[in-house]
């Protein structure tokens, strides 16, 4: 199966919308939770699902900024035809996503438990509507009810439909055992056994109810959007259906036996697999009566943008890596003043280790800047001259090149002398 360059920004916006389905999706799912933490434990929960988001929450939503952005630019007409069809479950989104910002940033000024509990309502309804309008709107564009135009489809029908509806509960579901499943194993690492079990249990539970969903939307699809469900139950599509079926089984036998770090991955595969199945469904078809081909900008908007976004890359894939790896390793876990943290301990932060230094430090050679500018040579050459589909595939990969060395070679051999460091003494 070839990729044309017409196909390619809509590659990276597929990426981009795996990754927000997965990261925001588990953050939308920690509200949903919030909403309901009830009984003797609930201002735990509630303490825990924020402590474990508030590094990452606002990086999440940087997926949905590229998404439109790669959208907008690469497929102007869809975009047009989707923002004013759609308007108000986007509007409805926005909405969301606004009042969850302006709650995580309320809750540390509250001064009352009652004030405390009203946030963190804003913030658990705000977590649900949000996944829910926005799913309304996958639903929509999957069952073909955004024709080309402005406005041109229905302002309410056009996303409460059987398809949209159903869609929209399954993201709802989705983000609660996405988040589920990653809030234990938060809780895992942070030692504390009664919390590893409330969310195990939300994350069994969670993951069944899901899959219930997904398997009933099957029925869905086969009465309301059925080009949808032939494409889904044949050929590539219906490969990654079996993969996030599979991922999911997985995803549940690994909670069983408290295997959460690894529950993390497959429980972003089984979504990244929904996702490239519905993708592969729907292609060549972007809305109705309008093809991928069709939608896509001119072949030089279309260049800029393949490289502007691999460039951009360099810059956006590090800084997310490093913030994500310090979370994972706790390096960013909330730890009171009398918890045995680094504060009053003496202990230094864990070590990283000198692989990333001794790395780094090979840029200084002037190997890595070479070769990065041979790279970005060569991908747009071949992206720009070259007409057949393996070359520019060559292009992508040697852009995809350019990216990895580009970012090492331009790294201050500062960081890399810091990565080598030994800690202090303490005092």
């Amino acid at each position: 199966m070839s990729v044309h360059l017409y196909e390619l920004p809509l590659c990276f916006v597929l990426i981009g919308l795996v990754l927000y389905v997965v990261l925001a999706g588990a953050d939308f799912g920690a509200g949903f939770w919030q909403l309901l933490a009830r009984g003797p434990r609930g201002a735990r929960i509630r303490d825990h699902t924020h402590h474990a988001m508030a590094p990452v929450w606002e990086a999440n939503h940087v997926w949905l900024i590229f998404v439109i952005t790669v959208t907008w630019t690469a497929y102007p007409t869809a975009f047009g035809a989707i923002a004013s069809t759609l308007s108000v479950p986007l509007f409805i989104a926005a909405v969301g996503i606004i009042l969850r910002g302006a709650s995580y940033a309320l809750r540390a000024g509250a001064s009352t438990a009652r004030e405390t509990r009203t946030i963190d309502t804003v913030f658990a309804v705000s977590s649900v509507l949000t996944p829910f309008a926005l799913g309304t709107m996958i639903g929509a564009i999957a069952s073909q009810r955004v024709p080309v135009g402005n406005a041109a489809g229905h302002l309410f029908s056009s996303w409460l439909n059987p398809t949209s509806v159903t869609v929209g509960v399954l993201a709802v579901a989705t983000s609660a055992y996405l988040a589920a499943v990653f809030l234990a194993a938060d809780a895992d690492r942070a030692g504390d056994a009664e919390l590893v079990a409330d969310f195990r249990t939300r994350a069994l539970a969670a993951g069944l109810v899901a899959g219930a969903i997904a398997l009933g939307a099957f029925a869905v699809l086969h009465s309301d959007a059925h080009r949808l469900y032939e494409r889904l139950v044949r050929g590539d599509a219906l490969v990654a259906v079996i993969v996030s079926a599979l991922a999911g089984l997985a995803t549940l036998e690994l909670v069983r036996r408290r295997g959460f770090e690894a529950a993390r991955y497959t429980a972003a595969l089984a979504v990244a697999a929904v996702v490239a199945g519905w993708a592969l469904a729907q292609r060549p078809i972007l809305l109705k009566g309008l093809t991928i081909q069709q939608a896509a900008a001119p072949h030089d908007t279309l260049i800029v943008i393949v490289v502007a976004v691999l460039a951009g890359a360099t810059i956006l894939f590090p800084s997310l890596a490093l913030l994500f790896r310090l979370v994972l390793q706790g390096s960013l876990d909330h730890r009171p003043a009398d918890a045995g943290g680094f504060e009053t301990s003496g202990e230094q932060p864990p070590k990283t280790g000198p692989q990333i230094g001794r790395l780094l430090a090979a840029s200084r050679a002037g190997l890595l800047a070479r070769a990065a500018g041979a790279c970005l040579l060569a991908g747009f050459g071949l992206l720009t001259i070259a007409e057949d589909g393996w070359a520019h595939a060559v292009g992508v990969a040697a852009l995809l090149g350019f990216m990895i060395s580009g970012f090492f070679a331009a790294v201050p051999s500062e960081l890399a002398e810091l990565d080598r460091e030994e800690p202090a003494a303490p005092q």
